[in-house]
């Protein structure tokens, strides 16, 4: 109990200089603008990820050279959009609607909006059949596989080979492989029908809701590095790829990251309607969220799967225990989405397109407070 007070002490003390000295030197803070898969859950559709990763399987990948350049290039993210005073270790984002972009890119967030298919508001429960069962603590995971759900449970109680030591060096790395994909700016009852959901603008893609992770991280002293660069635009296809060239450079040149996160969005929708999956907490919207932990089914080069699938299910026992109804059932499928990089890597969906720019965020910042309270135990054990 002694050594987690210190460290908040800590925490709040290296707080108080990252944001009080800048202040003090410049008299103001000021805000910076920032798989479709659905796990075959009811109602839930596919889109193309699968094909995205055909064509990842036949790039060339990880040149010297472009590893090199990589280092130089790559576009890390610094927190935009955090406001948070000076040894307070409640971080307060602002509200995506209220940030704006200095650069929102060749294809913006839409400043008008009209009617399309309708939105159906709606929460996940615990699911049954033999396909989904019940961790230990709480949660569920949706096994698509071979491997039995006996198996499957009894990797599940195994420690994750994920390492959380030496806090002056980054943990964890934040990422996005479909960057533009985006949100509704409202609950309402309709999709616009012109807009695909997919922005360059980094207050209403995958970005943000990345900035709202890694700024509840880095209040608690976990190092994060967020890889900012959009890796799904112009071209969708290669994305995977893409942001495989931008992570491993990092990844050489940080090896105390253990924890790799690809945030992405979902898209659960039918011919006629689009899903909001949410919950409450707090008084709040939260869009609910699904890890996606890929099996080898011994084609795609992920010998320590199972070492994921272990991580993937300590966090979501944390996150369902933290936040009852927040997750989906874990996926384990037949999935790639470069999680052969660490022991610690996951896709991680956060709401569908039929969800809200606020309610995604807000689940960033759970996902956020739910890896510090599992990272300070995981410390606490070792």
């Amino acid at each position: 109990m002694r050594g987690r007070r210190g460290r908040r002490i800590r925490a709040a003390v290296k707080l108080g200089f990252v944001f009080f000295l800048p202040a003090a030197a410049i008299g103001a803070v000021k805000a910076v603008p920032f798989l479709k898969s659905a796990a075959d859950l009811p109602g839930s559709v596919h889109s193309g990820k699968n094909g995205d990763q055909a064509a990842y399987a036949n790039s060339t990948l990880n040149s010297l050279s472009r590893e090199q350049e990589l280092r130089d290039e790559v576009i890390l993210s610094h927190g935009y959009g955090v406001y948070q005073e000076a040894f307070d270790t409640e971080v307060r984002l602002l509200p995506p609607l209220e940030m704006t972009s200095d650069d929102p890119g060749a294809k913006p967030y839409p400043e008008t909006w009209t009617k399309g298919v309708k939105i159906v508001r709606t929460t996940y429960g615990e699911y049954s059949g033999t396909g989904y069962f019940n961790l230990d603590g709480c949660g569920q995971v949706n096994n698509k596989t071979t491997v039995s759900n006996d198996t499957l449970l009894k990797e599940s109680r195994l420690e994750p080979e994920v390492e959380i030591a030496d806090l002056g060096e980054p943990q964890v790395l934040i990422y996005h492989t479909h960057t533009t994909e985006s949100f509704e700016p409202f609950v309402r009852e309709n999709l616009d029908g012109e807009f695909n959901y997919r922005t360059t603008d980094e207050t209403k893609n995958m970005i943000m809701v990345g900035n709202a992770i890694q700024a509840e991280l880095e209040a608690k002293g976990y190092g994060v590095i967020h890889v900012t660069e959009i890796h799904d635009y112009p071209s969708y296809n290669g994305s995977y790829a893409r942001s495989r060239e931008s992570i491993v450079p990092i990844l050489e040149q940080y090896p105390s990251i253990s924890v790799a996160l690809d945030i992405h969005r979902d898209a659960v929708s039918g011919e006629d309607f689009a899903s909001q999956p949410y919950i409450e907490v707090d008084g709040k919207e939260a869009a609910q969220i699904m890890i996606i932990s890929g099996c080898d089914d011994g084609t795609l080069g992920m010998p320590d799967y199972m070492k994921n699938f272990r991580f993937a299910c300590k966090l979501q026992q944390q996150l369902e225990g933290d936040y009852n109804g927040l997750t989906r059932p874990i996926l384990f499928d037949y999935r790639h989405y470069n999680q052969d990089l660490t022991t610690g890597s996951l896709l991680i969906e956060v709401g569908s397109h039929g969800n809200t720019l606020d309610q995604a965020q807000y689940s960033g910042q759970l996902i956020g407070r739910s890896l510090c309270r599992l990272f300070d135990d995981m410390r606490e054990d070792e």
